[in-house]
């Protein structure tokens, strides 16, 4: 005799994960100072001299430094051992 032929056609189907898009976190000046120990006004100095990391300034003016941006800047900083 067959098994249930609920319980068949239930182990059968095969499951597509969920995926959802990746979006990059956008970081406030405040959030990228807080992370990287330093002064608001030493980021400022660092954007002056073209030495920030990559910033996009939005539509309300307001500036943001990607997640990436900030982890490929820190890298490229790193002193050779």
């Amino acid at each position: 005799m067959p098994s249930n032929p609920r319980s068949t056609k239930r182990a059968s189907r095969s499951r597509q994960p969920i995926t959802t898009p990746v979006v990059d976190e956008q970081l406030t000046i405040k959030e990228v100072c807080d992370l990287l120990k330093i002064a608001r006004s030493t980021f400022s100095d660092w954007r002056d001299k073209g030495e920030a990391p990559p910033c996009t300034r939005l539509p309300n003016n307001q500036i943001r430094v990607s997640r990436s941006a900030l982890n490929s800047w820190l890298a490229n900083r790193l002193e050779a051992a």
